[in-house]
């Protein structure tokens, strides 16, 4: 009998590997923030991106056309993100202390499965919130810091709290794309249409700042690894898992995310961790595998 609730085993291999690479985005984006700033970052890895999946689909010969019908749907999926996201993500957590910025975050899993369920008619039951909670709980624990200060401005948690809306809705568009676009092409599409949105926004906000940056090789490894295993990689994993297990048990594996954050940061940079970061990385694991029913599974085959 199959240890894992779903036959094709390789999907949580997949989404634990999108989990990974977006922890290392985080290492990769400082270093790239020292040469560009943040908007001008992200229409980079936009444009790049966009460009390396077109040459791939086009050498594999998987490119599949944009149908009229389908615009609209993509420019939402674009507008929610990474446009959206991002722009909450950003610029919330420079007016919200770290810990409650990734608490609010944190909070994507527990809410997505009301909104699938509204409007996707997705089925979620409570062992799979309950393990959400749980998980929520763990990276409390993990980034969780006595010592600081909780501060917080209303227009820092207004952009992280549409942030996680944006991530949710993208989540519900994702679900709704036709299944003739593999997870490749909505990963192209996604990015070049973002482009749309993000030129003119970075062109307004950013065109003064470049007199006072340096580009460095350092920089630019950055930008590249941030394009190849972030942008494409990771979001390619993450889609196609979204479409074949659903918002509800997808959306709970990103709060794997500052597990391994910590994790590389302890085993690369050799910061300390406490005891109560450790608990908290235990707390998250537990509380994705009861999300998955990995755990109920196992207990109804010991009784057997």
């Amino acid at each position: 009998m199959n240890s894992f609730p779903s036959k094709n085993s390789k999907i949580y291999v997949f989404i634990v590997l999108s989990m990974i690479f977006w922890a290392f985005s985080f290492i990769w984006t400082k270093i790239a923030l020292l040469s560009f700033p943040p908007l001008t970052l992200i229409t980079l890895r936009l444009i790049l991106a966009s460009f390396l999946l077109y040459i791939f689909l086009k050498l594999t010969k998987r490119f599949y056309r944009l149908r009229k019908k389908d615009v609209k749907l993509f420019l939402l999926l674009a507008f929610f993100e990474p446009f959206l996201y991002y722009i909450g993500e950003t610029h919330g957590l420079v007016n919200v202390e770290p810990t409650l910025a990734a608490i609010i975050i944190a909070t994507i899993p527990v809410f997505a499965p009301f909104f699938a369920f509204i409007f996707l008619k997705e089925r979620f039951t409570m062992i799979n919130i309950l393990g959400i909670i749980i998980s929520v709980f763990g990276v409390f624990l993990i980034v969780y810091k006595s010592s600081e200060m909780i501060y917080a401005s209303l227009n820092g948690i207004f952009l992280l709290l549409l942030a996680v809306v944006s991530a949710i809705i993208y989540g519900l568009i994702l679900r709704k794309i036709p299944s003739q676009y593999s997870a490749t092409n909505i990963i192209f599409y996604q990015s070049l249409l973002g482009l749309i949105f993000f030129i003119p926004t970075t062109l307004l906000f950013d065109l003064g700042k470049y007199a006072h940056y340096t580009v460095s090789v350092e920089a630019i490894s950055a930008l590249l690894m941030l394009v190849i295993f972030a942008s494409i990689i990771a979001f390619i994993l993450f889609a196609d898992v979204v479409r074949k297990i659903g918002i509800t048990k997808s959306e709970v594996f990103t709060n794997l995310i500052p597990v391994f954050t910590a994790l590389i940061s302890w085993l690369i940079f050799r910061e300390t961790m406490n005891f109560l970061q450790w608990i908290g990385i235990f707390v998250v694991i537990l509380g994705v595998l009861i999300s998955q029913g990995f755990l109920k599974l196992h207990l109804n085959k010991t009784l057997k």
